[in-house]
């Protein structure tokens, strides 16, 4: 790549909005909702639902890596954000909001309408989501080419994508030719059980960075005990995390080994966001060639001031406090090279399965 600076963060997933609402057990018991879970809808479902919210719900963009790109950028780092959205208001409200978070929207068009998730926060802060995927259903391998990641210094999927194993198939093997690191969030323990064979293989192929929470790292290397899982995902990748919530978070890399506190007391309003944030601040200590603890303190922060908040939108006030964090560990320049050694070639790479 010559003298080229590669800084950027290129996050690629659904182009959701998220709506935020909050109601209490009988609400959610009346509309159908499954207590702390996900349920796939018609968009008329969650129009009708939101039509019954005793108050008016917050409306901010959303989706996994959309979450995490909005994250980088607000740290100060060049994020690029690639999905697909629908016509009409939501998806111009969507693509503006991006722009006024400073991030890139690489938005493919479809006739279909934005998706969108309606998130349900009761009183004890769980949350329970209606998901109309929409327009991010349609996205195609094919509109996947390895310019968007032209600039990448990482390349972020978020596991959701799974669902659809030819698209990103696509974005990864379009990421390795951009020469670009590769970052995977397995995204719920259920993606991980429903697609545990592909993943296993795109793991193998394709992915530098891997990040699980306690459920995901059980599901994807049967290890209940989360340092066991560590040991079993550090073999697979070059960078390994498992992440605990409030008891923290596990690091591996080569021969290194790293236990990241948590920051506060444990206490959250609502978990919406918590690992997509957690990954943005992880991310962009790496392209800044911080030492692993640090990328992981900067991640705490921003996993922890995404759960004092409804939704995964933290306030102005709550990135400055991340921000003298950051300053304050000495991650506040960009540098032009990561702590991530060249690329190199998987064996298998590039080559098809029978389900890509």
């Amino acid at each position: 790549m010559g003298t080229d600076r590669r800084d950027t963060i290129v996050t690629v997933g659904s182009a959701l909005v998220d709506i935020l609402a909050r109601a209490d057990e009988g609400f959610l018991a009346s509309s159908g909702g499954v207590k702390g879970g996900m349920i796939y809808v018609e968009r008329e479902v969650i129009e009708r639902t939101v039509s019954r919210l005793p108050e008016p719900p917050a409306v901010v963009p959303g989706g996994s890596a959309c979450n995490t790109a909005v994250g980088v950028a607000r740290l100060g780092g060049r994020a690029r954000f690639v999905g697909k959205r629908g016509r009409g208001r939501m998806g111009d409200f969507l693509e503006r909001a991006l722009r006024e978070n400073r991030v890139e929207p690489r938005l493919f068009g479809s006739e279909k309408p934005t998706g969108r998730v309606l998130s349900v926060v009761t009183p004890d802060a769980q949350r329970s989501m209606f998901t109309f995927l929409g327009a991010a259903a349609e996205a195609r391998p094919e509109e996947i080419a390895p310019e968007l990641f032209a600039d990448a210094a990482i390349v972020h999927i978020e596991g959701y994508l799974l669902y659809n194993p030819a698209l990103i198939r696509r974005a990864l093997e379009a990421a390795r030719d951009a020469g670009a690191r590769i970052s995977l969030d397995l995204a719920s323990h259920n993606v991980v059980a429903a697609a545990r064979e592909e993943l296993a293989r795109l793991v193998r192929d394709y992915v530098d960075i891997l990040l699980a929470n306690e459920d995901e790292s059980r599901a994807y290397t049967s290890e209940a005990d989360p340092g066991r899982a560590l040991e079993a995902l550090r073999g697979e990748v070059e960078v390994a995390v498992v992440k605990l919530g409030a008891r923290g978070s596990l690091i591996a890399a080569g021969a290194e080994t790293h236990a990241v506190p948590a920051r506060g007391d444990g206490r959250a309003l609502d978990t919406t966001g918590a690992g997509d944030l957690w990954a943005a601040g992880f991310l962009y200590g790496l392209v800044r060639d911080r030492p692993l603890p640090e990328c992981g303190a900067i991640g705490s922060a921003c996993g922890y001031e995404v759960c004092q908040v409804l939704g995964a939108s933290i306030p102005e006030e709550g990135w400055r406090r991340i921000r003298r964090i950051v300053e304050s560990l000495g991650a506040g320049s960009p540098a032009a090279a990561t702590n991530l050694s060249p690329p190199t070639p998987r064996a298998g790479a590039g080559q098809e399965t029978e389900e890509g």
